[in-house]
């Protein structure tokens, strides 16, 4: 168990080779990946659910009726997961357990994926958004002083991101419609998690 600085409560780690003996025993946990639609669809763990962020945030008290104390977040590394858990707790669901490295701990241990479409994952467009935004704005510069400030303000956002492991270019690049794809309705999550029970 580790505290995370946002949080109040100790979080539950969950390492790969764990997650991987209690699913391979066929009564696993509820695993709700919590990553965009489109993230989900290129690479997800087997028989996990995908429930965005924001979507959990905003019907975490429809979902917690249908969700038990058996349940391990998914993200890509681990910092929406533990968002995530924070949400879930507050609205009452103790004991939730988030897969320590996320997805990419998982197939680095060997895990098997569900693959789709390839893509760029958000971090990947990140560092391309803004690395362009600090190349342009330096040389556009060298013509109009002063524009190399816009360099700055993003090493600045990115250095917040860092200490506050929340990414504000991230979310808004999650909302353009090639990270969103056909976002999953709450109803269609409820019946799976239904299914599951």
């Amino acid at each position: 168990m580790t505290a995370d600085a946002t949080s109040p409560h100790p979080i539950s780690q969950l390492d790969p080779a764990a997650l991987h003996e209690i699913t391979e025993s066929g009564s696993g946990p509820r695993l709700l990946d919590v990553r965009t639609p489109g993230e989900f669809r290129t690479a997800h763990i087997p028989g996990s659910y995908n429930v965005p962020l924001d979507t959990l945030r905003e019907h975490r008290a429809e979902l917690l009726r249908h969700l038990d104390e058996d349940v391990v977040l998914i993200c890509r590394s681990g910092g929406r997961a533990a968002q995530a858990e924070q949400a879930l707790a507050e609205a009452g669901l103790p004991n939730l357990r988030i897969l320590d490295g996320g997805v990419l701990a998982w197939e680095a241990a060997g895990g098997r994926l569900n693959r789709g479409p390839a893509r760029w994952d958000l971090e990947r467009q990140v560092r391309l958004v803004a690395g362009g935004i600090v190349l342009l704005s330096g040389l556009a510069a060298l013509l109009v002083p002063g524009l190399y400030l816009i360099g700055t303000a993003v090493g600045a956002g990115l250095t917040v991101a860092a200490l506050t492991n929340t990414c504000a270019m991230g979310m808004l690049l999650s909302k353009l419609p090639y990270n969103r794809g056909p976002r999953p309705d709450l109803q269609s999550v409820i019946s799976a998690l239904r299914a599951h029970s």
